[in-house]
């Protein structure tokens, strides 16, 4: 049910509750375009200021400079080209956004992507990986269950972060950064930073020219430069602070940064791990992988490719039960589950039940 409405240059769009995937997409009309099933889209205008919430997927085309108040989100959102503010109280699937003015959020249950954000980004909670690039303004997560990804943030840096931060910094004059995380960080600056680092760690390397080399120490100030930035690393694992680019090839190993859409060839080597720590969190995403897999066969499903999975995520992981199977499995199914397989988000023998249930059980 395509309708388009007028609201202004600036509509100010409040989304009660949307059931399943939302899609919004910033354009230079001054119309507001709305795409969902017409028995499930409820729609009220007053003025500038529209009321949306559907019972589906809902997909609109707005002008760039509209607002959003978003309430609930039954399954994944993307945001892209609108440059007035965002307010999104609970996203239960993955959130993505880019090209955007100032965004709050209260709860991303799944992954939250960011690239390209004009004004502040303020994160309640994020229960999976989080990957930022390109915020003008400052930055606070107050708590990231998994992996963090940052580049180029230009203002303050206050983050709270369950297991590994990987953070490409140029920080500004009299700039404060704050970054706690429950196993390892690697920060890499620009040669020519001036920044105040106290650090606290397992360990703490500090890779930079004319810094003298400490062995096995868990505390640690150094200055660069002026020192007039102020840096403050916590980790519950290792601290590793780099001024080369290049520090390896893949940030993939340092965390679980899989599927973020966020280029990090070029980032240092992982930093060493407790063979504790890897054992828990081998577990764990082993699950993540299970769910999204799950996810993936969801939007499958949706676009009509014939099979649906019933999932059970227990402490070994994921069996998929099929419930029905017409077609056999494609290639681009099979690369995706070799490629969990190989980044040993799965075993061998999960990655046989999910060919197994791909194929219909046979």
């Amino acid at each position: 049910m395509p309708k388009t409405i007028t609201a202004g240059t600036s509509p100010k769009i409040i989304l009660h509750s949307i059931n399943g995937d939302l899609s919004i997409v910033g354009w230079e009309s001054m119309d507001i375009l709305v795409k969902g099933d017409e028995d499930e889209v409820h729609l009220e205008q007053h003025e500038e200021e529209v009321l949306l919430s559907c019972e589906g997927d809902l997909s609109l085309r707005v002008p760039k400079a509209a607002s959003f108040q978003i309430k609930t989100i039954g399954g994944d959102a993307s945001v892209r080209g609108v440059t007035g503010n965002i307010e999104i109280k609970e996203v239960h699937g993955d959130l993505s956004i880019r090209d955007a003015g100032s965004i709050s959020v209260g709860a991303v249950h799944a992954d939250f992507s960011l690239r390209g954000a004009k004004g502040n980004l303020y994160v309640k909670s994020a229960y999976g990986d989080v990957s930022i690039r390109d915020v003008e303004g400052d930055v606070v997560l107050d708590s990231v269950a998994d992996d963090l990804a940052l580049r180029g943030g230009r203002g303050n840096i206050k983050v709270n972060v369950g297991e590994d931060v990987v953070v490409y910094l140029d920080p500004k004059p009299d700039g404060e950064y704050s970054i706690t995380a429950g196993d390892d960080i690697l920060l890499v600056l620009k040669p020519d930073a001036n920044a105040t680092l106290t650090m606290q760690g397992d360990q703490i390397v500090v890779d930079w020219p004319g810094v003298k080399k400490e062995e096995e120490v868990t505390e640690r100030t150094i200055v660069l430069g002026n020192g007039s930035a102020r840096i403050t690393l916590q980790a519950g694992g290792d601290v590793r602070v780099t001024n080369k680019a290049d520090a390896g090839y893949s940030a993939d190993e340092f965390g679980n940064f899989a599927g973020l859409d966020f280029d990090w060839s070029g980032f240092g080597e992982r930093i060493s791990r407790q063979v504790e720590q890897a054992t828990a969190r081998a577990a764990k995403h082993a699950e993540e992988a299970a769910r999204r897999a799950a996810r993936y066969a969801r939007h499958a499903a949706h676009s009509g490719r014939g099979f649906v999975f019933d999932w059970n995520i227990g402490a070994k992981g994921a069996s998929p039960a099929p419930q029905s199977s017409s077609e056999p499995v494609t290639e681009e199914e099979r690369l995706m589950i070799l490629k969990m397989l190989q980044e040993k988000k799965i075993t061998a023998e999960e990655a046989e039940r999910l060919f197994s249930a791909l194929e219909g059980g046979k």
